[in-house]
C-alpha cells in the first residue's frame, strides 16, 4: 500500500484595527506594539510549510495490469519502505503498446509537467524499454537535473544506443533466450523440431530478432518453424497440429496479426493450452500459465534493485559513487506440474532451480508431525523398557519374597513342631505302649499254651490299629514338616479342619483345653497349598490356647468353625480367653508385633500373607475380657466354576 500524501494549506490573513476606540496614548501605543509583532511572526514563520519529504517518481512503460508490473511495483515499494515508510510513491503508465505516437507522448508530457509542477520529484524510477526512452527525451522539459533510475531494461537495448548519461543508472538484465532454448532441448533429446512464435508489436519484432538470433545457434540439432506477426486464430491452428517431436519457444505478445492485443502472459497461455508440445519461455510471469519453464529474472528483484538505487539516490549520494553489478542474476523456473506432465525426469533438474507448484513431499507437509510422532514413539518406547526392567525387577524381588516367604513359612512350622514336641511324643508313645502291651499278652499265651486262635486275631487287630494311628501321627508330622514346593491342587476344607484337630488334640489335652471343630455340612471345595492353611489354623489355634493358660479351667474352650457360602468359605477361630485391648489390635498382623514374652511377632504376619496368597482375608475381632475370634474368608469352587486366587 502506498502511502497517501496529505496536502495541508491555511491561509495567512493579517492583523490590524478597524475601528479602535482608546483611553490613552498609552494603550494606542501597546496595541500598535502587538500587531506589529504578529505581523512579523507570520512574515518569518509562513503558516502551512511543511518538510521537505522523499518523493519518487514510477513510469512504468505498459498499463497496470500486466503481471510484470506488479511485481516490479511491489518490489520498488518493498525496497523504499525499508529505509523509510513515510516514502511518497507516484505511479504512472504510459500504456504502450496501446497509445504510442508523437501526439500521444506530447498530450502525457503535458500531463506530467502540470501534474507534478508544484511536487517534483527526488528521483524518477523508469520501468521498461519504452518508459527509459521517454524520460530521456522529455527530461529537459519535465525533470531537469534529477536522476533516473532505470529497471527491467534489457542489456542488449542499451547496448543498440547511446551512452546514457551519467545520472541515468540502473541494472539491466538479460533475456536469456539461448539458455531456455537450450533448456528445452536438453529436457526433450527427442525433439526434432522448434517453433518460435512472436508478435506483431514492436516490441514484439524486438524480441523476434532476439528469439531467431539465439536459435541460430542451434540449426544443427532442429528444424526452425517462425510464426511471427500472425492473427492468433492461425498460430493456435498451426500450434495444434505439432507432433510430439516438437518444441514451443516463446516471449509472447503485446499484439497479432489481426491487431488484437494480449499481455505476453495471456498470449501464452492459450499457446500453451493448445499445443501438444512442451511450451517454453524467458519470463517468470508465465510460470503457471502452463509453459514448463526457461532461464529468467525475477521482476520483483529488478523492482527491488531500483528501489535500493534511490535509496542512495535520496540520500545525497553522487550516481557515479554507486557501485552497481553488471547485469541482475538469471536463474531457472520450473512448473512441477509441467515437469511431470511432460515425463522429465527429476532428477536432470539442477538442485538450485526454482520450482514451483511442487506438491510438498511427506517430509515437507508433516515434518512437525512427523517429529512429534518420533519423540512420542521414542518416549512411548523408553518408557515401556523402563516399565519391562521394572517388572523383570520386580519379578526377581517378588520371587526372593516367594523364596524368603517360604523359608519363614517353613521355619515357623519348625517352630511349631518344637511346641508341639511333648504333644506329639505322648501321641505316639500311647500307641506304641499298647502294641508292646499286646505283643507281651500274645507271648505269655502262645508260651503257656492256652492261646486261642480268636484271642490272638484280636490281639493282632489290636497291634494293626495301633500302629496305623501312630503311623498317621508320624505321617500328619512329616506333612507339616516337610520342605516342599507350593502346590495348587483343589482340596476341602473339611479334610484340612479334621487333620488340625488331631494334630493339636494331644496338645489341647496337654494343656487342659477343650478344642472342639464344628465342620461344614457340605464339601467345601478350596484351591491352594493344604500344608500352608493347615499352617495358618495351627498358628491361630495355637496363639488361642496360649492366650487361654492363666485363665479358669472351666473358660478353656477354643471352637473351630466353617461355614460355607455361594462364592467362599469362613473359617472362625474363637477362644474365651481375655481378649485383645484396641491399641493392639490394629497392629496384630504386623511382622515383629507380638505381646507374648518369647514370640518373635512373625505367626499371625505370616498367617495373613499365607491367606492373601490364596485369594482370601483374615481379620480379627475382640472384646476384652471376652476373648476373641479370628476369621479366615476364602474363595472356595462351586460346581461348573473356579475359583480365582492370587499369586505366591
Amino acid at each position: 500500500m502506498k502511502p497517501v500524501r496529505r496536502n495541508r494549506s491555511m491561509r495567512a490573513g493579517g492583523i490590524g484595527p478597524d475601528r479602535l476606540h482608546v483611553r490613552s496614548g498609552a494603550a494606542w501605543i501597546a496595541c500598535r506594539g502587538m500587531a506589529i509583532g504578529v505581523l512579523l511572526l507570520v512574515l518569518l514563520h509562513p503558516v502551512g510549510a511543511e518538510p521537505a519529504r522523499r518523493h519518487v517518481l514510477v513510469l512504468f512503460e505498459n498499463n497496470r495490469l500486466l503481471p510484470a508490473n506488479v511485481l516490479g511495483d511491489r518490489g520498488i515499494t518493498s525496497a523504499l519502505a525499508e529505509v523509510d515508510r513515510s516514502t511518497e510513491i507516484s505511479t504512472e503508465f504510459l500504456d504502450y503498446p496501446r497509445f504510442s505516437g508523437a501526439a500521444y507522448g506530447a498530450t502525457v508530457t503535458r500531463f506530467l509537467k502540470e501534474k507534478y509542477a508544484a511536487r517534483p520529484p527526488g528521483v524518477v524510477i523508469v520501468a521498461g524499454d519504452r518508459a527509459l526512452d521517454f524520460a530521456l527525451n522529455t527530461r529537459s522539459e519535465l525533470f531537469p537535473h534529477v536522476p533516473v533510475v532505470h529497471v527491467g531494461v534489457a542489456r542488449s537495448y542499451l547496448a543498440s544506443g547511446p551512452p546514457l548519461p551519467d545520472d541515468v543508472v540502473g541494472v539491466p538484465f538479460d533475456r536469456d533466450f539461448g539458455g531456455t532454448i537450450g533448456q528445452a532441448l536438453q529436457w526433450h533429446p527427442q525433439a526434432r523440431h522448434l517453433v518460435l512464435i512472436t508478435g506483431a508489436s514492436e516490441h514484439d519484432r524486438n524480441w523476434e530478432e532476439e528469439l531467431r538470433r539465439a536459435a541460430g545457434r542451434f540449426e544443427d540439432r532442429v528444424s526452425i518453424e517462425t510464426l511471427a506477426g500472425r492473427p492468433i486464430a492461425e498460430v493456435l491452428k498451426r500450434v495444434k497440429e505439432l507432433g510430439t517431436d516438437a518444441v514451443v519457444v516463446t516471449p509472447g505478445f503485446f499484439r497479432d496479426g489481426a491487431g488484437s492485443l494480449f499481455t505476453p502472459a495471456d498470449s501464452v497461455r492459450l499457446i500453451a493450452q493448445a499445443a501438444p508440445a512442451p511450451v517454453y519461455g524467458p519470463f517468470v510471469t508465465f510460470i503457471g500459465t502452463g509453459v514448463v519453464g526457461g532461464w529468467m529474472t525475477s521482476f520483483e528483484s529488478m523492482g527491488r534493485e531500483g528501489g535500493v538505487i534511490a535509496n542512495q539516490l535520496l540520500a545525497g549520494q553522487a550516481p557515479s559513487a554507486l557501485r552497481l553489478p553488471p547485469v541482475m542474476p538469471v536463474a531457472l523456473h520450473v512448473d512441477w506440474r509441467q515437469i511431470e506432465r511432460w515425463g522429465i525426469d527429476p532428477a536432470a533438474v539442477p538442485a538450485d532451480a526454482i520450482v514451483r507448484f511442487r506438491s510438498p513431499g511427506f517430509w515437507q507437509t508433516y515434518s512437525k508431525e512427523a517429529i512429534a510422532v518420533a519423540l512420542a514413539f521414542l518416549l512411548q518406547s523408553l518408557l515401556l523398557t523402563a516399565l519391562l526392567v521394572e517388572r523383570n525387577r520386580r519379578r526377581r524381588a517378588q520371587s526372593s519374597v516367594d523364596r524368603y516367604r517360604f523359608e519363614l513359612a517353613h521355619a515357623s512350622r519348625l517352630a511349631v513342631a518344637g511346641e508341639l514336641t511333648g504333644s506329639i511324643a505322648h501321641e505316639i508313645n500311647q500307641p506304641l505302649a499298647a502294641i508292646l502291651s499286646n505283643a507281651a499278652a500274645a507271648e505269655m499265651m502262645l508260651e503257656s499254651g492256652t492261646a486261642r486262635p480268636g484271642e490272638l486275631k484280636d490281639i493282632l487287630a489290636d497291634i494293626r490299629r495301633d500302629d496305623l494311628r501312630a503311623s498317621e501321627v508320624i505321617r500328619r508330622l512329616r506333612a507339616l514338616l516337610a520342605k516342599h514346593e507350593v502346590e495348587r491342587q483343589p482340596f476341602d476344607l473339611n479334610e484340612i479342619l479334621s487333620d488340625v484337630i488331631a494334630l493339636l488334640g494331644a496338645e489341647a489335652r496337654r494343656r487342659r483345653i477343650a478344642l472342639s471343630a464344628r465342620p461344614a455340612s457340605e464339601t467345601i471345595t478350596v484351591v491352594g497349598d493344604r500344608i500352608q492353611l493347615q499352617q495358618v489354623l495351627i498358628n491361630l489355634i495355637m496363639n488361642a490356647m496360649d492366650a487361654l493358660a492363666d485363665t479358669p479351667e472351666e473358660q478353656r474352650n477354643v471352637t473351630v468353625s466353617l461355614e460355607g457360602a455361594a462364592t467362599g468359605a469362613t473359617i472362625r477361630v474363637r477362644d474365651r480367653g481375655h481378649g485383645i485391648t484396641g491399641d493392639h489390635l490394629a497392629k496384630l498382623f504386623e511382622s515383629f508385633f507380638t505381646t507374648k514374652r518369647k514370640g518373635i511377632g512373625l505367626g499371625l504376619s505370616i498367617a495373613r500373607t499365607l491367606v492373601e496368597a490364596h485369594g482370601g482375608t483374615i481379620a480379627a475381632e475382640s472384646v476384652p475380657g471376652e476373648g476373641a475370634v479370628f476369621t479366615i474368608w476364602l474363595p472356595r469352587v462351586v460346581p461348573g466354576g473356579s475359583a480365582r486366587i492370587g499369586a505366591t
